[in-house]
């Protein structure tokens, strides 16, 4: 029983496998050995000194198995070439290379010798051995790491203290795998250089950009060592790690701006409490497409600095200036944080936006008023009420022609202070000259507010060139006509014109010309007259009979003196 566990103890620190007989050889001076099978690939052979891991089926001539470490259901581990090992297996491991097999003869003075181990093997007994070799490694061995590929653009690397998200495969040295991230659907997620990781994975991650890829060889002293890792990484056991970068930060890190794109001329960069339209472009750092505004043809609208997005845009629009481009780099704190966001962004993902600013206000923005050209000698300026007739293109800010007067056969025509246009363009018209050229830039509050109009965006900024080409003085508004002077005493009679105690339309719409003409009032100033005083006709004409009678006739001023009386 002592020489059955002895040989068992042996055979365990010398790792041997064994093989079918071969046939009789004759008296054997040294080991024989058979390398059936080479890999293609040979990066290291097994040196003297080297520690090794194995698997082996040992048998006799005849073919009757005394040990097997398969039987065992574990490889042996153990160092070439120091003595630890049957001399013969000792020299018959040398050389091997990763996956290589070997069939090995080995004669009884290089086995057991003449005294053989009670019970297993029998005096001058002749073994052999199948070797297949799973491991080889050195206590002088370093860090194995080759790079696969690597990004034209890495502005970074890992760091100690930064958090990596990355895809692996995990095998032992022979290729056969124990781990992967791929199989599991996501990213494996950590701090570097602090303890989460086996030392050789914290060391093999240093220096890595975003996207590249590594091959990292760790020997067991790095990895696992003597004891391994539950059922799939057995003791003593190099590992390979085959690792894509997905992404990193450091958890102090802010957001990081890259300015691609300024324009020349840029006279106001947005601030807390602004509102910005923008369009972007959202990835994760190995280039997935999230989400894209694009993609909706629409821009996305939000105040800045407010809460209303991710901190990180909050900080990231700060300071754009409209038409600019610029990529913002967030980090996920200032982000998403560990849980991401529906099934796109991961937990923990540094997200990148390419962003295009296509406009911004204030909800206290006044219009902004540009005098391009104003003639000299201009005394007579736009009030409202007056009738202004001008051309003018509308745009976005980003250069969209929206739409011009030049496109119809005459320019636009309205009253001022009628609420005919917007108001911001109402504004913009004031106290104008005939021949005068503006740009005005009208926030949405002052245009076509969070709706937009036809063609209009919602909350778009708009920039108006106008020039006004004619203007007419208004008459106040409910008025359709006013007096330079007093009005004649005797009104309805002089209106009579044939005497006969009536007022058709045609006998009224004389008068009122004749008044024009000779400079006694004014109509409401109108592109159609006619129009203007059938209006007041009809006001007159109170029963709608078709003519006005004495009782009928009234002075608008007269009209509201009666309206304030019956208020009082």
């Amino acid at each position: 029983a002592a020489g059955s566990r002895c040989l068992l103890h042996l055979l365990f620190l010398l790792g041997v496998l064994g093989v079918p007989a071969l046939g009789d050889p004759g008296p054997l001076e040294d080991v024989v050995i058979d390398r059936y099978y080479i890999p293609k690939i040979c990066l290291r052979e097994a040196q003297m000194g080297d520690f090794i891991r194995y698997h082996y089926n040992g048998t006799f001539k005849d073919g009757k198995k005394f040990d097997s470490s398969y039987d065992r259901g574990a490889t042996v581990a153990g160092v070439v070439g120091v003595g630890r090992l049957i001399t013969g297996m000792d020299r018959g491991l040398q050389g091997m290379c990763v996956n290589e097999r070997r069939h090995l003869i080995v004669p009884p003075h290089l086995g057991y010798g003449s005294i053989g181990v009670a019970g297993l093997i029998p005096p001058d007994a002749t073994l052999y051995f199948d070797v297949v070799m799973l491991d080889i490694w050195n206590k002088n061995d370093k860090l194995q790491i080759t790079t696969l590929s690597k990004p034209e653009r890495c502005n970074r690397t890992v760091e100690n203290s930064d958090f990596v998200r990355y895809h692996y495969n995990g095998t032992l040295l022979d290729g056969t795998p124990f781990d992967s991230s791929y199989s599991k659907g996501s990213t494996y997620d950590t701090y570097v250089g602090t303890g989460w990781l086996i030392k050789g994975m914290d060391q093999g991650l240093l220096g890595m950009c975003a996207g590249e890829k590594r091959s990292i060889i760790i020997p067991p002293f790095l990895a696992y060592g003597e004891k391994g890792y539950g059922t799939v990484i057995p003791p003593q056991a190099s590992l390979v790690f085959s690792v894509l970068l997905v992404d990193f930060h450091n958890p102090k890190d802010g957001v990081f701006l890259e300015h691609l794109e300024v324009p020349e001329s840029c006279k106001r960069r947005a601030v807390t409490g602004d509102f910005v339209r923008y369009h972007y472009n959202g990835t994760l750092m190995d280039g997935t497409l999230f989400d894209s505004s694009y993609s909706r043809n629409q821009t996305y609208n939000t105040y800045i600095g407010k809460g209303y997005i991710i901190p990180g845009m909050d900080q990231g629009l700060q300071g754009v200036c409209v038409g600019e481009q610029r990529r913002v780099i967030i980090p996920p704190h200032l982000a998403y944080g560990e849980n991401g966001a529906g099934d796109k962004i991961p937990g923990s993902a540094v997200l990148i936006f390419d962003v295009h600013v296509i406009d911004f206000h204030n909800p206290e923005d006044p219009v902004e008023i540009e005098t391009v050209f104003r003639p000299e000698g201009c005394n007579v300026t736009t009030r409202n009420r007056d009738f202004v007739r001008y051309h003018y293109n509308c745009s976005l800010l980003d250069g969209t022609r929206l739409f011009s007067s030049h496109d119809y056969e005459k320019p636009q025509e309205v009253t001022l202070g009628a609420n005919k246009v917007i108001e911001g363009l109402n504004s913009g018209l004031l106290d104008m000259c005939a021949g005068e050229r503006r740009v005005l830039i009208i926030p949405p509050h002052l245009g076509h507010g969070e709706s937009g109009a036809r063609g209009v965006p919602g909350s778009a900024v708009l920039r108006f060139e106008v020039e006004l080409i004619s203007m007419e003085e208004g008459v106040p508004e409910g008025y359709l006509f006013i007096w330079h002077g007093e009005p004649p005493a005797n009104l309805y009679e002089q209106m009579d014109l044939n005497k006969d105690g009536a007022i058709p339309a045609d006998e009224f719409s004389t008068f009122i010309k004749t008044q024009v003409a000779e400079g006694k009032g004014r109509l409401m100033p109108s592109s159609d007259p006619e129009k203007v005083i059938a209006d007041m006709f009809r006001n007159q004409d109170r029963n709608q009979d078709g003519k006005i009678t004495p009782e009928e006739l009234k002075l608008k001023s007269d009209e509201d003196q009666e309206k304030i009386h019956e208020e009082l």
